[in-house]
């Protein structure tokens, strides 16, 4: 069994070279089979890890081609390899288990993509494995106000399965992308990542097509990441916005489309989420700025 991973850097220098570090410090010998894809950051993170860390492959992109493009070029390298693990830049690797999470993709063939237990900064856990999102999931998402209110609420329980310990392995519908195994079969049965997302969103397209071909995809908690969300994205968060809610918008008409009349509501109601979202991280911002405070 031959692991590999792709790591997708956009102007996160230190926090790349945090996430390579606890691969040094916990699994050295796959740096060998580590390829970093740089989406034309400008921050020289190519040239500091060529220079600490020689048997890592780096892939410079001439622009900034998203996520799932990038992740693209880099399993493309790795083809290789039995399970490829992509690994956020902002998050850092608590344990080996990588190695255990690949080895249980590999005895079980009727698993094609595996994810694991992504922590917070404070130790908590962090949502990484969720039902399929529908129409009900804008009322009960991890950022709306129905689960801030009322956080137990069964229908968000329900989607961001928060209501089990996440201790033990189990088939789920979805898998975080920040910290996600394939295997090879999922990737001679589907394919790659759907480019057309380029920020957020093709974890749970690329899930529902595997679970589509007929293979599982699995929560495997003896793997352990310590996430810090939205490190990667802190550069440009605005775009990141619109790419989460373009991918939204692409999601739902290739897997949910409906009736003229429910496609028009969608799609005004995703916009007016972003809208939302926008104005409220521009007032946060501001406020944290008239009190000399750094954005979070």
């Amino acid at each position: 069994m031959r692991l590999g991973i792709v790591v997708v850097s956009y102007k996160c220098r230190e926090l790349l070279l945090a996430c390579l570090e606890s691969i040094e410090c916990h699994l050295p010998a796959l740096l060998e089979t580590t390829v970093v894809v740089d989406n034309a950051s400008g921050d020289g993170a190519p040239e500091a890890v060529r220079r600490r860390w020689p048997v890592v492959q780096v892939i410079e992109e001439e622009r900034n081609v998203g996520f799932a493009a990038a992740a693209n070029a880099g399993m493309r390298v790795l083809e290789t390899c039995d399970v490829v693990c992509l690994l956020n830049p902002d998050a850092v690797l608590l344990d080996a288990g990588a190695l255990a999470a690949a080895a249980y993709l590999s005895g079980h063939p009727d698993a094609g993509v595996a994810g694991a237990r992504i922590l917070n900064s404070d130790g908590s856990i962090q949502p990484s494995a969720r039902a399929f999102p529908g129409h009900r999931n804008a009322f009960f998402n991890r950022h709306s106000l129905t689960t801030r209110l009322f956080p137990r609420n069964r229908f968000s329980s329900s989607y961001l399965m928060t209501a089990w310990s996440h201790d033990d392995v189990r088939p789920v519908d979805w898998v975080s992308g920040a910290f996600m195994f394939i295997h090879r079969r999922a990737r001679e049965a589907v394919g790659l990542l759907d480019a057309a997302y380029f920020f957020s969103i093709e974890d749970v397209d690329y899930c529902r097509r595997v679970r589509d071909a007929g293979l599982e995809v699995v929560y495997f908690p003896g793997a352990t990441i310590r996430h810090r969300v939205g490190g990667s994205s802190r550069k440009a968060v605005y775009r990141a916005m619109a790419a989460h809610h373009r991918g939204m918008w692409h999601y739902y008409r290739k897997h949910l489309r409906g009736t003229f009349l429910l496609d028009a509501a969608t799609f005004v109601a995703i916009w007016a989420r972003f809208g939302l979202h926008a104005t409220s991280y521009a007032l946060r911002t501001l406020k944290n700025r008239c009190l000399g405070r750094p954005n979070p």
